[in-house]
């Protein structure tokens, strides 16, 4: 920070200057007075300072005192102001910072303090033309010294906060680690961490892997600033703010939700889907993978892989793969890869290509007709359709594909093959 006002005023008249000196003179003879009535004030006004007790309260009348003998001096001309001046602020802002007072409260005890400074300085002024002008000429310097002093005090608060905040990053990041290789900590900060986010070594957990696609206000694709952003909103976000630990690594960010009691695995898909949908709104376009429920610690590192391999089901501009969500066919059709589609009859394919374009309507009727059990009468109902036209629908199914709806063998065929259509042709969107 560069040298500090030089607040001392050698143009101003003699008779001007002798009155400064007088009323600068009269405040330092009561100083201790004058700065007995400023804590009196930062007790009353500032509400986290009401809360505090004698011993706080002597810190501030020395931390009081020591800027109102270094306004003094400086008002009467005898010193600038360095930074090096201000060591004794500046470390009183730390242990406010580490004490967790807010910034405004620091700054308004400057505002207390120079307030009260100048109620002094008019106050020893008294009521004469002369001295009412010697008083307002320190108006200005007061000013100067006052922004000078809380601006050093605003900067070692920004200071330790990013200090503070590497350090969460960085214990946030250590605890993922041991947790991804199935490691509760017992001891340390660590531990204190993991209780925090209720975290043990039998605790029910679900991984969270989130990739961001891009952004639809800049075009940028993943960057760190996407991914801590990312990561605030994920911690900030819902029922469990706060409370889940949320950590940026390797270019993605990982949640790991604990299933607290009264949740269930749902919840959590539908939260972190809310999550994806509220970001993409506001430009943020994530890609995110939800694994099933790892029970206990030991099973985070399976959890995690899964989740990872979830992001393989998304399409290209995003969205949500939830694995709870999914049945073992869901996702077997799903992960079907070119050999799987060359498997596919290539009398299947094209009908359902074919009927893709034209709405599906067939589509929808061996759907229909296997969610009913293989009651065509029911699947008619559910189709809103005559029996006849669901049972010629049928017909026609098997006239083109040589495949019997009414055989479970036939019929899991097609549905196979329509699952591995859907996947293909939706880039394996499983919201």
């Amino acid at each position: 920070m560069p040298r500090g006002p030089a607040l001392g005023t050698p143009q101003f008249s003699e008779p001007l200057r002798r009155e400064r000196w007088r009323i600068l003179h009269a405040v330092h003879d009561r100083v201790e007075e004058v700065a007995e009535t400023a804590v009196e004030v930062m007790r009353a006004e500032i509400p986290s300072y009401a809360l505090q007790d004698e011993r706080f309260f002597d810190e501030v009348r020395e931390q009081v005192l020591e800027h109102y003998r270094m306004q003094l001096a400086a008002l009467a001309g005898d010193r600038d102001i360095a930074p090096e001046d201000l060591v004794f602020s500046r470390a009183a802002a730390m242990r406010r910072a580490r004490a967790g007072f807010a910034l405004e409260d620091w700054i308004s005890a400057f505002r207390v303090g120079r307030q009260v400074m100048w109620d002094a300085l008019l106050d020893c002024a008294g009521t004469s033309a002369e001295a009412q002008q010697a008083a307002l000429s320190l108006v200005t310097p007061l000013m100067r010294y006052v922004d000078y002093a809380s601006t050093h005090a605003a900067q070692a608060y920004v200071e330790y906060q990013q200090h503070v905040v590497a350090d969460a990053d960085r214990e946030r990041r250590d605890l993922l680690d041991q947790l991804l290789v199935g490691v509760v900590p017992t001891r340390g900060p660590l531990f204190a961490a993991a209780q925090a986010y209720g975290i043990g070594p039998r605790s029910p957990m679900m991984a969270v892997v989130a990739v961001c696609v891009g952004d639809t206000r800049t075009g940028d694709l993943t960057s760190a600033e996407n991914g801590y952003a990312t990561s605030a909103s994920i911690s900030v976000a819902g029922p469990w703010a706060g409370r889940t630990l949320v950590v940026v690594r390797h270019g993605e960010v990982v949640a790991v939700p604990v299933v607290r009691a009264g949740m269930n695995a749902a919840d959590i898909c539908a939260h972190f889907e809310a999550v994806q949908q509220r970001l993409a709104r506001d430009g943020t376009m994530l890609s995110m993978g939800i694994s099933t429920v790892a029970q206990g610690a030991c099973e985070l590192p399976r959890a995690y892989q899964e989740a990872r391999a979830a992001l393989d089901l998304v399409p290209s501009e995003g969205g949500v793969a939830a694995l709870p969500r999914l049945s073992p066919f869901d996702y077997l059709a799903l992960r079907a890869d070119d050999l799987a589609r060359q498997l596919v009859d290539p009398r299947v394919r094209v009908l359902l290509e074919e009927d893709h374009r034209r709405g599906d309507t067939l589509a929808a009727t061996i759907r229909a007709f296997a969610e009913a059990d293989l009651n065509l009468r029911l699947a008619a109902d559910r189709l809103r359709v005559h029996h006849n036209t669901a049972h010629y629908r049928l017909r026609r199914i098997e006239e083109r594909t040589g495949r019997n709806p009414r055989r479970i063998a036939d019929l899991l065929e097609l549905l196979v093959a329509l699952a591995i259509r859907d996947g293909a042709g939706e880039g394996g969107d499983c919201q």
